[in-house]
C-alpha cells in the first residue's frame, strides 16, 4: 500500500494508543497496548503493531503526531528537571514577592540555581517602569557557584514590551555562551507576572525532559524506518513541530486530555460539547467550544505551582478502569489507587488478586471484558459501586456546565464503559467508534495554532482596528508555524476592557488555527 499516512499516539498513564489514518484521515488501523514503565519502548510497539495490522510499509508514513505524560511526569515525579537560573526584572515594585516564594519546597530546590529580582520592567502600556540594571545582573550570573542548565527571564508586563528580557538573553549569552537555553516570559504566559513567570521557569526546567522526549521519539522512528516529519501536541489540541518542542516543552502538559476533546469532536462531529475521558487511573472531564478544548480562564496549578500558561479547562477525578475497590455495604471504598497499566494481570476479570471498578462493571452487566470469571464481587457490592460511580460522574459533569439546560457528553477513552447511557443534565451521551482510541485519533488529525495576548490603547480606529491588528497577527502566527493560509481561521476570541486605567484599554486574547500545510 502507498499513499500518504500518518500515525497519532497517546501515551497515558495506563496505556499508549496509536492510529494510522490515511490521506483522507479515515481510520485505516488502531492499537492499545500498555504503557511500560520506559515510556518509549510502549511507543515502538504501539506504532508497530498500527502498521503491521494495515500492511502499510514504513516509507509511506509521512507524519508522526504524539501526544506525551513525559512533561506532566517530570514536575510530578520532580525528576530531570534541570538547574535554572531565575531572573526577574522587577525591581523595585516586585521585591516583595520574591520568585518562587509558592513553589513546594521540594519542587524549588531541585530546579532552583538561584534567584535575582534586577531593577527594570514596563508598565501596562509600554512605558519603561525603570531602566534595566545589566550590571546587576552581570554580577549575579558571575557569582553563580555552578553554571546553570538553563535559565528563565520575567519581566514585568514583558507581553507588551519584551525589551529588556531580550537584553537580559543577550547578557545570559555573554556570561555563559550561546549555547545556554533560555526561556522568555514573553513567549509562554500572558498578563500576570507571579503565573506567568512560574511557567517559565518551569518550561526552562523542562528543556532536558524535550531533549529526552525528542530523541526518543527520533531512535524509535529510526529502528522502525520511518522518515516522517515529527509533531508534538499541546496543551489546546494543536501541533508543534520537533524545534518548538524543544523551546516550548511546558506546552506539552495537559496535551493528553486536550487529544482527547479534539478526537471526540472529530469522531462526532460535534463542536459544542461535555467530554467524559475515561481512563485506567482516572477521568478527565473537558468542555469543547468550536471544536476546540475550553481552555480554564483561572491560574492552573501543574506539580503544585500556579502558572498561567494556557492550559484547558479540566475536572480531573480519581474514577478509572483500574480505581480499586475494597469492602462491601456502608464499608464499602472507592479508593483513590488504580492497579493503571497493569489492569490486565492485576484486575479480578483478568485473573489478578485485585477487585477494581472494571470487574464491577462486568458484574453488574455493563460491560464484558477479560478472561475470568469475577464471582467474588457480589451482585449488591457490584450495584453500590457502579450507584456512587454515576453519582460522581453527575456531580463532575454539572461542575464542568457553565449553563443549567442540557448538553451533550461524548465518552470516549478505554475505561469509558463505566460510564452510564443517561447522566442528569445531559441531553445525550454519545458513544462514538473507536472511543476507545480518541486521544491518538485526536493527535493525528490536529491542527497547528497561534495565539496573541496583548494590551492596546485604542487609537482613532477604535475597538474595530484594535481586533483586526489582533486577528491578523494571530493568522500570521498560525501560518509561519506551519498552516495552511488558505484554511486558517480565528477559533477564539476574548475581549476585556481594562477598568481604573486612564486610557481607553482593551485586552485581547485571539487564537487562530489551520490545517497543517
Amino acid at each position: 500500500m502507498r499513499g500518504e499516512y500518518r500515525i497519532g499516539v497517546d501515551v497515558g498513564g495506563t496505556n499508549t494508543d496509536a492510529v494510522l489514518l490515511d490521506d483522507e484521515l479515515q481510520l485505516v488501523a488502531k492499537a492499545k497496548t500498555p504503557t511500560t514503565e520506559n515510556v518509549d519502548e510502549g511507543l515502538a510497539a504501539a506504532i508497530q503493531m498500527v502498521l503491521s495490522a494495515s500492511g502499510v510499509v514504513p516509507a509511506s508514513v509521512s507524519r508522526v503526531m504524539l501526544g506525551t505524560t513525559h512533561a506532566t511526569n517530570a514536575v510530578l515525579q520532580r525528576r530531570d528537571l534541570a538547574s535554572v537560573a531565575v531572573i526577574r526584572i522587577g525591581g523595585p515594585a516586585t521585591r516583595s514577592v520574591p520568585p518562587l516564594s509558592t513553589w513546594p519546597a521540594d519542587l524549588r530546590k531541585v530546579v532552583s540555581a538561584g534567584e535575582i529580582i534586577v531593577d527594570g520592567g514596563f508598565e501596562f502600556d509600554g512605558r519603561e517602569h525603570v531602566p534595566f540594571d545589566e550590571p546587576d545582573l552581570r554580577r549575579f550570573l558571575e557569582d553563580l557557584p555552578e553554571r546553570p542548565e538553563a535559565c528563565a527571564i520575567t519581566s514585568t508586563f514583558s507581553p507588551v514590551s519584551a525589551e529588556h528580557e531580550h537584553i537580559a538573553a543577550a547578557v545570559v549569552a555573554d556570561v555563559f555562551g550561546q549555547d545556554t537555553p533560555v526561556s522568555l516570559s514573553c513567549d509562554i504566559g500572558s498578563i500576570g507576572i507571579l503565573e506567568r513567570e512560574n511557567a517559565c521557569v518551569l518550561n526552562a526546567a523542562l528543556r532536558r525532559v524535550a531533549r529526552q522526549i525528542a530523541d526518543g521519539l527520533s531512535t524509535v522512528l529510526r529502528e522502525q524506518a520511518i522518515e516522517a516529519t515529527p509533531f508534538f501536541a499541546q496543551n489546546d489540541g494543536t501541533l508543534m513541530a520537533l524545534e518548538r518542542v524543544l523551546e516550548f516543552p511546558v506546552l506539552t502538559v495537559g496535551s493528553g486530555p486536550a487529544n482527547s476533546m479534539r478526537g471526540a469532536a472529530y469522531l462526532t462531529g460535534l463542536r459544542d460539547a461535555i467530554v467524559v475521558d475515561v481512563g485506567g487511573t482516572s477521568t478527565d472531564i473537558g468542555v469543547l467550544a468550536n471544536g476546540f478544548p475550553r481552555e480554564s480562564a483561572i491560574p492552573v496549578e501543574i506539580g503544585g505551582v500556579r502558572t498561567n500558561s494556557r492550559m484547558p479547562d479540566l475536572l480531573s477525578i480519581a474514577l478509572g478502569g483500574g480505581t480499586r475497590v475494597r469492602g462491601d455495604g456502608d464499608d464499602l471504598e472507592i479508593g483513590h489507587d488504580s492497579v493503571g497499566y497493569r489492569l490486565t494481570s492485576e484486575a479480578l476479570c483478568f485473573g489478578g488478586p485485585m477487585i477494581t471498578l472494571s470487574d464491577m462493571t462486568v458484574r453488574a452487566g455493563r460491560a464484558s471484558m477479560g478472561t475470568h470469571p469475577v464471582d467474588a464481587v457480589s451482585e449488591s457490592q457490584a450495584a453500590e459501586a457502579i450507584a456512587r460511580v454515576d453519582a460522581m460522574f453527575e456531580d463532575a459533569v454539572d461542575r464542568m456546565k457553565l449553563a443549567r439546560s442540557e448538553q451533550p457528553a461524548i465518552a470516549v477513552g478505554g475505561g469509558s464503559v463505566l460510564l452510564p447511557n443517561s447522566l442528569a443534565g445531559v441531553s445525550e451521551v454519545h458513544r462514538p467508534d473507536n472511543y476507545e482510541v480518541a486521544n491518538a485519533i485526536g493527535a493525528a488529525i490536529a491542527s497547528i495554532s497561534a495565539e496573541v495576548d496583548q494590551l492596546l490603547t485604542l487609537g482613532p480606529g477604535g475597538r474595530e482596528e484594535a481586533i483586526k491588528k489582533a486577528r491578523d497577527a494571530a493568522i500570521g502566527s498560525a501560518i509561519a508555524l506551519g498552516a495552511e493560509p488558505e484554511r486558517t481561521e480565528i477559533v477564539a476570541l476574548e475581549e476585556l476592557t481594562m477598568a481604573y486605567l486612564k486610557d481607553n484599554v482593551l485586552r485581547l486574547r485571539v487564537k487562530a488555527a489551520g490545517p497543517l500545510l
